[in-house]
C-alpha cells in the first residue's frame, strides 16, 4: 500500500495490479515502452512525480515507439467513435464550420503523406482555427523539427491524460 499522504487517486493507480496499471498507462499512450518505462517506477509519491516520468519516457521513445504512440491518435476532427477521450480532446473541432472541416481533412491527408502519420498536437483547448494554422505552419518542417515538435505535444497529451487517471474522482 502506499503512504497515506499520496493523493488517493495517485494512491489507486499506484494500488493497481500491474497487468490493470499497464492496461490504464497504455491507454493514455500507445507506446508500449513508455507504458513499461512507467510502470516500473511505480510507485510514485506525487502527480508530479509521475509526470517527470512520463516526460523522462518519451524523451528517450525511439522513432518506432513514436510511431506507435502517434499510432494511437486519430487525425484531427475524426475522433474514434465511441472514446470519450479523443471526442473531449478535440472538442475544438466539433462545431467548426463545414468548411473548416472539409479544409482540414485535406491538411490531414497532407501532413500524413509528407510525413507518415497524423498530425498531432495537443487539441485540449484549442479552437478549429488554432489547429488548422497549426498544421498550416507545421507542414513546412523538415522530419526531424517535425519529429521532436509530436514528441513534445505527445508529452503534453499525456500529461492531461495521466492528470485524469490519476484525478481524485477518477
Amino acid at each position: 500500500m502506499t503512504s497515506t499522504s499520496t493523493p488517493p487517486g495517485l494512491a489507486r493507480f499506484n494500488d493497481l495490479e500491474e497487468r490493470a496499471a499497464f492496461a490504464a498507462l497504455h491507454e493514455a499512450c500507445a507506446s508500449t515502452a513508455w507504458a513499461r518505462r512507467l510502470l516500473a517506477a511505480r510507485p510514485y509519491a506525487s502527480p508530479q512525480a509521475l509526470y517527470s516520468a512520463s516526460d523522462a519516457a518519451m524523451a528517450v521513445l525511439g522513432p518506432a515507439d513514436l510511431a506507435e504512440a502517434m499510432a494511437g491518435h486519430p487525425p484531427i476532427g475524426r475522433p474514434k467513435p465511441g472514446d470519450p477521450a479523443s471526442a473531449r480532446e478535440q472538442s475544438g473541432m466539433a462545431g467548426a464550420a463545414e468548411t473548416l472541416k472539409a479544409e482540414m481533412l485535406e491538411l490531414n491527408l497532407a501532413y500524413q503523406e509528407r510525413f507518415g502519420h497524423v498530425f498531432l498536437i495537443c487539441a485540449t483547448g484549442r479552437g478549429a482555427e488554432e489547429m488548422r494554422d497549426a498544421v498550416k505552419e507545421r507542414i513546412g518542417n523538415a522530419p526531424e523539427r517535425e519529429r521532436e515538435i509530436v514528441r513534445t505535444e505527445l508529452g503534453k497529451i499525456n500529461r492531461i491524460r495521466l492528470a485524469r487517471l490519476v484525478a481524485e474522482d477518477a
